[in-house]
């Protein structure tokens, strides 16, 4: 069984993947499985994958008959993984050297916990990189693991799955899967932070988030966009289903206010004439999931 599963979904990342892949493959902790997991991509994605698996035997390929999309293509990953812990790694992104091996001394020092939450830093094409602003989000003083009653502040960070690394057994145990649609990293982060009996920190860059001048899904104009409202019923369900964790809901409430305000007034993704649509929208939600004491 090895340490880490790392699960990489390619859709027409031709471009980046081979860089993805061998920031895998190269890393200096080499306890792992890569589980590439081609999306029925148009282009050459799946043969790049097939070309990794033929030179390394920790490459297993999976090949999808059907687009399904980022969040079904992580589920189709994790139902084949048998590491002790699970990584998300898109497949424009990388790793950065030797981040596999910081984050299992970590998870060591920290007893394995549940989740360890790592830093990330946005890479730009000039070839400039800039850490994570609420990198102090990461601190590793004080006691370790903890919950995140004792650091609520990590609800502030980026809702992505691949800053951080989740044991297996904790996954599978309260069947945590990915939803289809964009914003699928917001049902799984908030549930997934808020039900972890043990949490740590690793205050290191693991992960450089390419930023792309095009092509990538949250700088594309689309009506999926509203996709997001169905993604944030989705959180406010899990709370109703799990009342232990109903203390959250002010907090989530803000922050699902913060992520629709900022879907709106960006100008690269709602398409002109729906900007109506997607107040009016944005106001059943708000007037739906209002909570008492949300700051």
């Amino acid at each position: 069984m090895p340490r880490f599963s790392v699960i990489v979904p390619a859709y027409q990342v031709q471009a980046y993947l081979r860089e993805c892949l061998e920031s895998v493959l190269t890393q200096s902790y080499p306890d792992l499985e890569l589980i590439a997991v081609d999306d029925c991509s148009p282009d050459a994605c799946g043969a790049v994958i097939d070309e990794f698996a033929a030179r390394d035997p920790r490459v297993r390929p999976v090949h999808l008959p059907a687009n399904v999309g980022l969040g079904p293509a992580r589920n189709a990953g994790m139902a084949r993984a048998t590491g002790d812990y699970l990584v998300f790694l898109d497949g424009d992104d990388t790793l950065t050297p030797d981040a596999l091996l910081a984050v299992a001394d970590r998870l060591k020092e920290t007893g394995d916990p549940d989740v360890l939450v790592y830093d990330y830093a946005r890479a730009y094409w000039t070839g400039e990189t800039v850490r994570n602003q609420v990198a102090a989000q990461l601190a590793e003083h004080g006691p370790a693991p903890f919950t995140l009653a004792d650091r609520p502040g990590l609800l502030s960070l980026l809702a992505v799955a691949w800053n951080k690394a989740y044991r297996r057994e904790f996954v599978e145990r309260e069947g945590f899967t990915f939803p289809p649609g964009y914003y699928e990293d917001t049902p799984w982060t908030y549930p997934v932070l808020m039900t972890a009996g043990t949490v740590a920190t690793l205050d290191r860059v693991c992960v450089h988030y390419r930023q792309r001048r095009a092509g990538g899904i949250l700088h594309t104009t689309s009506e999926r966009h509203f996709e997001v409202f169905g993604q944030y019923d989705r959180v406010f369900a899990h709370l109703d289903a799990h009342p232990d964790l109903e203390r959250w809901r002010p907090v989530l409430f803000r922050r699902m206010v913060d992520h629709l305000l900022t879907v709106y007034t960006r100008p690269d993704r709602l398409p002109r004439g729906s900007r109506a649509a997607f107040l009016r929208r944005a106001r059943e939600q708000y007037r739906r999931h209002r909570t008492p004491g949300a700051p």
